[in-house]
């Protein structure tokens, strides 16, 4: 068979695996652009655990009282599992976990834009528990049915692990919203911070997208941007009038016709130039990622010496 027919054959198999909904592997043949576009993904993912651990872990050492430093320090120890995770993933792919590290320092891949937002109080832990992990969960479920098995497998842990920071930062929003006025003050200033930020974790328009359509197509994703923002608000409003807050947003209203609630689209041109770099944090966070990096290389080399040590003593 020449390698024209081959390749034809190779393709009409991934494309009858697609169409199955069922999964693809490591060891299975995949168009290259399939693979890059999942290393693009999966790493943007993993990055995203990793940075997002930089804003908590901010207030580790001024959290309130030691319950809440626990439940603070577990929350910022799983994110660290999740990148782990994710990481893993993707180097099924053929890249290593070092040359994601180093384009992501270097620019050539991203992370979540939400994530170059400070965190101005200890009422931003509870507001990202709740807005901006609760985003995370509705972008995160329909990656479970994804079409690359190792990266689905990963996201069925992540998802019950985020499902739980979600309600611990319910929980600590609805603890300070039964404390004093400048307790409420703090979460309705803290909302209208990262309310914005929130809406944009689910990329641009899907107009203005350039991944979703192929993504789509090969299963890499179920939803589109634009829906799972919606959902993500229609899941948000009862529960913002639960806790007692205020979404900061003139135009949110039910609309009978549509089933679902009316939103104004948050600053796309703000997202772009956080995209690109421009944003409040986002040389603080890759600096301290880069020098996390330095400064943990003995580690990485003690043990890539015990290992090989290990390695000579069995045989």
């Amino acid at each position: 068979m020449s390698d024209t027919l081959q390749t034809a054959s190779l393709e009409a198999d991934f494309d009858r695996v697609i169409e199955r909904h069922d999964r693809i592997e490591p060891r299975d043949w995949m168009p290259e652009k399939y693979r890059a576009t999942l290393v693009r993904q999966v790493a943007q993912h993993a990055h995203s655990e990793i940075i997002g651990m930089q804003p908590e872990g901010n207030w580790i050492t001024r959290a309130p009282s030691l319950r809440r430093k626990a439940i603070l320090l577990a929350k910022v120890q799983d994110e660290a599992g999740h990148g782990l995770y994710l990481y893993s993933a993707c180097e099924t792919l053929g890249v290593t976990r070092a040359e994601l590290t180093e384009k992501l320092i270097a620019g050539k891949q991203k992370y979540s834009s939400i994530f170059n937002y400070p965190t101005l109080s200890y009422a931003d832990v509870g507001t990202i528990g709740w807005l901006v992990d609760g985003a995370a969960i509705c972008n995160q479920v329909p990656l479970c049915r994804t079409s690359y098995g190792p990266y689905g497998r990963a996201m069925n842990r992540i998802c019950k692990e985020e499902s739980f920071h979600q309600r611990q930062g319910f929980e600590l929003l609805l603890t300070m919203m039964s404390g004093t006025d400048a307790q409420r003050a703090m979460v309705q200033e803290s909302v209208d911070r990262f309310w914005w930020p929130a809406l944009m974790m689910f990329g641009p328009p899907d107009v203005e997208s350039p991944n979703t359509a192929q993504s789509m197509a090969w299963r890499i994703k179920r939803d589109t941007n634009d829906d799972l923002r919606q959902k993500f608000v229609d899941m948000s409003v009862p529960q913002a009038q639960a806790l007692g807050v205020t979404l900061p947003d003139a135009e949110l209203r039910w609309n009978e016709e549509r089933g679902h609630y009316d939103f104004t689209q948050p600053d796309w041109d703000e997202f772009m130039a956080v995209v690109k770099g421009s944003g409040p944090c986002n040389a603080q966070r890759i600096a301290h990622r880069k020098r996390a990096l330095d400064e943990g290389a003995w580690v990485r080399e003690a043990a890539t010496a015990f290992a090989r040590s290990q390695r000579e003593d069995a045989s």
